[in-house]
């Protein structure tokens, strides 16, 4: 019996990256997912809701398949922060996070379309971030223009000199796919890793 196709239920090229250091090949699907929050959503609520939706709309059509959904959503003071999409959107968000501490909920599915059952892992990141002053703040974002990343920030680049201290399970789940907890989910369902 030959083990499933893996599918990573996002276009996103820094989950495929990830991805990449425990499984060097898997397709990649666009879930075409809505993102908008539901009213009154909590933000690790909306984050669970849409990697479950995402692995499941990568699934469609699949029948012997492994189909990681993943979705993370920054909080600060209850408020979501969005991927902000402008550099001046990045800077205020940077602006408001200088000095305080930002939740990073990081949710992954894994689909499994032999038995239509998904396993799901939730991950928390508290990140401190240091006082920031304008001008750090601007060099910071023109340099990395971290326009598609919730926070406005690239953890694995340059973002990491914002910070005080981070605090999480599983330091890849900052970045968008929390790969200790998907190692587990893949040897479970039969994936042989390392």
């Amino acid at each position: 019996m030959s083990p499933p196709r893996l599918v990573l239920g996002s276009t996103s090229r820094y989950r495929a990256e990830l991805l990449r250091r425990l499984c060097p090949e898997f397709e990649q699907r666009a879930p075409g997912t809505d993102e908008t929050a539901l009213p009154g959503e909590a933000p690790a609520a909306r984050a669970l809701r849409l990697a479950v939706a995402k692995a499941e709309a990568a699934a469609q059509g699949l029948d012997d398949a492994l189909v990681i959904g993943s979705d993370q959503v920054a909080e600060l003071d209850g408020r979501m922060l969005d991927k902000p999409g402008t550099p001046g959107l990045a800077r205020e968000q940077l602006a408001a996070s200088s000095g305080r501490v930002v939740h990073f909920h990081t949710a992954l599915c894994l689909f499994d379309t032999r038995s239509g059952q998904g396993q799901v892992h939730m991950d928390h990141t508290r990140v401190q971030f240091r006082a920031l002053d304008a001008a750090e703040i601007a060099r910071y974002v023109e340099r990395e223009q971290p326009l598609d990343c919730a926070g406005s920030f690239k953890c694995e680049g340059l973002g990491i000199s914002l910070f005080e201290r981070i605090d999480n399970e599983d330091p890849s789940a900052l970045i968008g796919l929390p790969l200790i907890a998907l190692a587990r989910l893949l040897r479970a369902a039969g994936v042989a890793l390392p």
